[in-house]
């Protein structure tokens, strides 16, 4: 008899933890090789399809404003209710630097206008059906199998000053984009 993928098993035993802590998703995602974007890369200027029906792309905000991208698993799930939570706690503070917040998931933006308007967010969350968005930075998938949990931070003239990723732990991502836009607001 022969024995199942490696994957197969990795998936079997860590999908009950991670449907536990919201690292769940209904979204396939196609593997295509990527190229993760680091500290010093410039961001790619890719189309962001928004909740309120709006595309903006990255590039718009050069010269405007720093851009504070969070990538996160799902909607309506503990850690990422958790997560969107506190970058809306923080929302003012960030934007007091200067700074772009914009959510993004792999939801629909049907899910994301309830995910919102549930939780007050007061930014954009972004739509990333395809994991195009997910792909086109590099963002790495949690234990190789489910979207992951990463923040960037991108400066005004378009350089990734920040690239965190902490499946577990939301509050980190907020401390790390406040310390990053702090920094860059000194310079």
């Amino acid at each position: 008899m022969p024995h199942p993928p490696p994957d197969a098993c990795r998936f079997l035993l860590l999908s009950p933890l991670l449907l536990a802590l919201g690292c769940n998703t209904a979204t396939t995602f196609q593997e295509h090789p990527s190229m993760p974007v680091h500290v010093g890369d410039e961001a790619p200027a890719i189309d962001l399809h928004l909740h309120d029906g709006r595309t903006v792309n990255l590039s718009d905000f050069r010269e405007q404003r720093a851009v504070v991208l969070f990538f996160y698993p799902k909607d309506n799930t503990p850690v990422c209710t958790k997560e969107a939570c506190s970058f809306r706690d923080a929302y003012a503070d960030l934007c007091g630097l200067d700074a772009e917040v914009i959510g993004i998931s792999g939801d629909s933006q049907a899910s994301h206008r309830k995910f919102a308007a549930s939780y007050n967010l007061p930014y954009p969350l972004a739509s990333d059906t395809d994991g195009s968005l997910r792909r086109s930075l590099g963002v790495p998938k949690t234990f190789g199998l489910f979207p992951g949990r990463t923040t960037y931070v991108i400066d005004k003239t378009g350089v990734v000053r920040l690239a965190f990723s902490a499946a577990l732990s939301a509050d980190k991502h907020v401390a790390e984009a406040r310390r990053v836009l702090q920094t860059v607001a000194t310079e």
